[in-house]
């Protein structure tokens, strides 16, 4: 959840929230730094790490790795790779334009920009594959399958209507398309095995869930009939048996993935319930937007938030062998909720914690019963256009490592200050412009390329170094064959990040 646009709000620090990939891990940027906390504990939020420095917009973490993708706000074009236990940074690229979104898996990270997408090989951050030219997408929608078998990229195929484009990350090809909507996406997300593909439209009414790589639509579900309403968020549960859904009403709603040869038949218990059942026998003589509308699924579970009119996001997660809710907000609290997976129904707030860090006597306030229809906060003014506004662009700061960047004319060039406009390589050209010129990003290494491997190497031969998971299928970029030296690694996701090596050109 990037607040970055919400540039209006001064009184709130907040910048970004989320959750990392398996729901462990909570990460928050704020104009002062970023935090991480652990989601192991439904009575204290642990902060595992704090970062006081810069505005970070964007702040992304692998699984329960030391390994974080940074972007602040101050430097929107510039992503930075780093190990927050060593608090060092490893690498940095730099855009030609502003960083909208980061997505990560054990094997790709991509970065969304607002008319391009770069698939990164995260084992040593090549540039694998740029998608170009995509629809105007100011809010940087698009997610990454966390599973190495299905590892898919979706993003929006259109700004006019609700088309999903489904990209294989490690063949490096498109796969489909999905006519989801008719009107344009504002929420995406996939199931941990890469199988399932939630969808919701800006007009916020139906959610679709569509199998991949097949396209086939498998649920649809109705969540209201205020067209008002804009969904922050989709998640599913880690078993995919349950898809959560946030707005901007107070009204979180859980809906649960089961066709009906799986549900239990129940005998109507009202009048209603025997007139609903005839209408769903009939529906076969009746028109197809009437057919439509009676097979829809409504939610199994809803939960109701102290505030309304912000945006959050929201998961499923088992915290401490329980499925819970959890609901980060703008806020600035973190909601818990207990979910009943037999019987649904409202979901019981148990605790809030704050995100800024400060330990408060969490309790629980008194909910809001009424599920009003609301406007966006703040101006409306998107992130991609604040920046226009107010960002200068500047040559990547720190040390660079030995080798020359593509597009160096004769002449030294040495790092400006922070927040003023150069012409870079001599020609009085802009650095964006010569980025664009290039194709491509512009890589830099913090120390020495040999400095930077000889550290990941104690790091990962170290004892706190465990293995867990190893990675059978070889990363795509002509390395899959090679099984010596860094290719030979394990990827360890409790402890550390995935090997890096220097690109010289």
């Amino acid at each position: 959840m990037n607040l970055a646009s919400q540039a209006s709000d001064q009184q709130s620090d907040l910048l970004f929230v989320n959750f990392n990939q398996d729901c462990t891990s909570l990460a928050v940027g704020s104009r002062t730094g970023y935090r991480l906390f652990s989601l192991n504990s439904v009575e204290k939020l642990e902060q595992i790490y704090e970062n006081e420095s810069e505005d970070i917009c964007v702040v992304e973490r692998l699984f329960s790795s030391s390994l974080v993708a940074i972007v602040s706000l101050s430097s929107p074009r510039k992503l930075k790779v780093c190990h927050f236990k060593k608090g060092t940074e490893i690498c940095n690229y730099s855009y030609s334009n502003s960083i909208l979104a980061v997505r990560l898996n054990r094997q790709r990270l991509i970065v969304c920009l607002e008319e391009s997408l770069y698939i990164h090989n995260i084992r040593d951050m090549k540039v694998l594959h740029t998608i170009r030219d995509t629809p105007p997408n100011p809010k940087g929608l698009c997610t990454l399958s966390v599973s190495n078998e299905n590892c898919f990229l979706a993003y929006p195929g259109s700004n006019q209507i609700g088309e999903v484009q489904i990209f294989d990350t490690i063949n490096l090809r498109a796969v489909t398309m999905i006519p989801a909507h008719d009107s344009p996406l504002a929420a995406l997300a996939f199931n941990s095995q890469g199988t399932r593909l939630a969808t919701a439209s800006e007009k916020g009414t139906v959610i679709r869930v569509f199998l991949i790589p097949d396209a086939q639509k498998l649920f649809e579900f109705r969540r209201g009939m205020k067209r008002c309403v804009s969904i922050n968020c989709l998640g599913f549960s880690a078993d995919s048996m349950f898809l959560s859904a946030s707005s901007n009403t107070e009204t979180v709603h859980i809906f649960k993935l089961e066709t009906p040869k799986d549900r239990p038949h129940e005998e109507p218990q009202s009048w209603m319930g025997y007139f609903g059942q005839a209408l769903k026998s009939s529906a076969t003589y009746l028109p197809t937007q009437v057919t439509e509308m009676l097979n829809q699924g409504r939610s199994f579970a809803t939960s109701r938030l102290p505030t309304s009119g912000l945006h959050n996001i929201c998961s499923i997660a088992t915290v401490q062998k329980i499925p819970r809710l959890l609901v980060a907000s703008q806020d600035g609290y973190l909601y818990i909720y207990n979910l009943d997976p037999n019987e649904g129904g409202e979901c019981t707030l148990l605790r809030q914690h704050r995100l800024d860090g400060k330990l408060t006597e969490s309790h629980v306030p008194e909910t809001v019963m009424q599920d009003k229809p609301l406007t966006h906060p703040g101006t409306g003014i998107t992130y991609a256009a604040t920046i226009r506004k107010t960002e200068t662009v500047s040559a990547p700061t720190g040390t660079v490592s030995s080798g020359t960047p593509p597009g160096k004319r004769d002449g030294p060039v040495s790092a400006p200050s922070p927040g003023h406009s150069v012409a870079l390589w001599g020609g009085g050209e802009t650095y964006a412009e010569v980025l664009k010129k290039q194709g491509g990003p512009q890589s830099v290494f913090v120390n020495e390329p040999m400095d930077a491997l000889a550290e990941i190497e104690e790091i990962l031969q170290g004892s706190e170094s465990q293995p867990f998971q190893e990675i059978e299928q070889g990363a795509m970029g002509g390395e899959a064959d090679n099984t010596s030296g860094l290719n030979a690694l394990r990827l360890d996701d409790d402890n550390e990040f995935p090997p890096m090596t220097h690109k010289s050109d």
